[in-house]
């Protein structure tokens, strides 16, 4: 242990509550990584912070020993971007998980990071409002998190992703100190920092309180289920709805294998012998409903379903809908281990890049499923390995590298809502130019002089995209160019 950490923890023990800390290798393990376990790593310290003061007098400490500090909310994330440092301290902020205020007038909820999504629209229903906001994660993921990752889920088509749903936080500078964002009470004066803040993974502060918008719940509310028995024209079938100046409130995709998955899991009533389906819900008032329901029914006849289904009840509504937000594990329990990815496309270069992944998949040899955000391009390919073979993690580090390669070549991005984190790190430099990278990091000196919060992650050196753009064009057989 470092002096730098010695001195540390001997000032946290005097300013901290003695069961703030975890010091014990055997506790600050269960800290070890997020939900993408395959990048794991044991802080020498982990604190949990119960209140905004605490989280001040945790940030101060790292400043003045200049010890590296990463937040981590319910370790739900999928990119590593709360992995620890093994030489620094890691802020847990779950503790923080009071509603401090949810004013139906205002349809306003201001919480701690550490709420857990779904509990803001249990809270809120009695007033007929919702958080609208849900990763498939929402039961257990924080509010926090939300933020730091800018999530989304299956109702961002329609609703937005979490700075949609944003107002105003509060976050803990690099100083300690505490920056109010946004704006609850009228327009936005001033530069808009807020929106700066989401996605920004924990790089630029510690995000204490958030003011979030809250919905009202849609009068009706219809799920249509198209089966298929091709991959292309299901693609086809949302470009078509779009197109079609329909805006469901989500629409969703499964292929075949992760069909296969959640029959097994949860029997959600798909068939077994689909290759695709489409999950839709409509929303708002009854007579918009009805009338998007056959313009939709329509055109995925068109499309060349060999199903189409309207939900009988609300019993197979939740039915359905708990198969695709179990995709994830029922899909892991059939390997060892996966790797998830969440590159955008167009909607209208699915189709291209659901075929891409096949034979990249074919290619490497190992099994790639996908279940996504069909209606705004979000992929999310889940590719199974066994992290115990030697090479396998490497293998599949390079073909999800192909992947999002591909998905920035059909003018998408890298990331959609899962965050660059440490898995994502080096394909920053696929999507963006030394000059964006550059500005990038202007920004994260600005807010973090001495470079402390979250290092090594979400935005990397110029130096280390120059390497890796040399490495792909090795990789490839092309000239390496400076």
């Amino acid at each position: 242990m470092t002096q730098e950490l010695q001195a540390l923890i001997k000032h946290l023990r005097q300013q901290l509550p003695a069961n703030r800390l975890l010091l014990e290798s055997e506790q600050c393990a269960v800290y070890a990584c997020d939900a993408l376990a395959v990048y794991s790593e044991t802080p020498a310290l982990v604190v949990l912070a119960e209140s905004e003061a605490e989280v001040q007098t945790v940030v101060k400490a790292a400043a003045r020993f200049q010890v590296p500090l990463v937040a981590r909310g319910a370790g739900t994330g999928l990119s590593a971007g709360a992995l620890p440092k093994r030489d620094g301290m890691l802020l847990v902020t779950s503790r923080m998980r009071e509603i401090l205020e949810l004013d139906p007038t205002r349809r306003i909820a201001r919480v701690q990071p550490g709420v857990v999504n779904a509990r803001v629209s249990e809270a809120a229903r009695v007033h007929g409002l919702y958080y609208a906001p849900d990763p498939s994660s929402h039961i257990a993921c924080s509010v926090g998190g939300n933020v730091a990752e800018n999530a989304g889920g299956v109702h961002c088509l329609k609703y937005g992703v979490t700075v949609n749903n944003v107002q105003s936080l509060r976050l803990v500078d690099a100083r300690g100190e505490i920056l109010c964002m946004g704006a609850h009470r009228g327009e936005q004066t001033g530069m808009d920092l807020l929106a700066l803040v989401h996605g920004s993974e924990g790089c630029l502060g510690i995000v204490t309180e958030i003011t979030l918008s809250l919905t009202p719940m849609p009068e009706k509310t219809r799920t249509l289920l198209a089966v298929y028995d091709k991959v292309r024209p299901a693609c086809d079938a949302v470009s078509a709805i779009i197109r079609a100046g329909i805006i469901p409130a989500a629409m969703e995709m499964m292929d075949h294998f992760a069909i296969q998955a959640a029959e097994a899991f949860c029997q959600p009533g798909y068939g077994q012998g689909a290759n695709a389906v489409l999950l839709i819900d409509l929303d708002g008032h009854p007579l918009e409903v009805a009338a998007e329901l056959e313009q939709v029914r329509t055109l995925l006849a068109l499309s060349g379903a060999a199903r189409v289904q309207e939900a009988a009840d609300e019993t197979q509504r939740q039915r359905w809908w708990k198969g695709r937000k179990s995709a994830f594990p029922a899909i892991g329990r059939l390997s060892p281990d996966y790797y998830c990815i969440d590159g955008t496309v167009p909607r209208g270069r699915i189709g291209d890049v659901l075929e891409g992944i096949q034979a990249l998949s074919d290619r490497y040899g190992l099994r790639v499923s996908n279940v996504f955000h069909a209606g705004d391009g979000n992929l999310h390919p889940l590719i199974l390995f066994d992290a115990s073979l030697p090479g396998e993690l490497e293998k599949t580090e390079r073909l999800a590298a192909d992947i999002l390669a591909l998905c920035v070549d059909v003018g998408g991005t890298i990331t959609g809502e899962h965050g660059v984190g440490r898995e994502k790190y080096d394909q920053m430099a696929l999507q963006f130019s030394d000059a964006e990278i550059g500005q990038f990091l202007r920004v994260k000196a600005a807010l973090d002089p001495q470079q402390l919060f979250n290092p090594d992650k979400h935005v990397p050196t110029l130096a280390r995209c120059r390497e890796y753009r040399q490495l792909r064009a090795r990789q490839a057989g092309e000239p390496a160019h400076e």
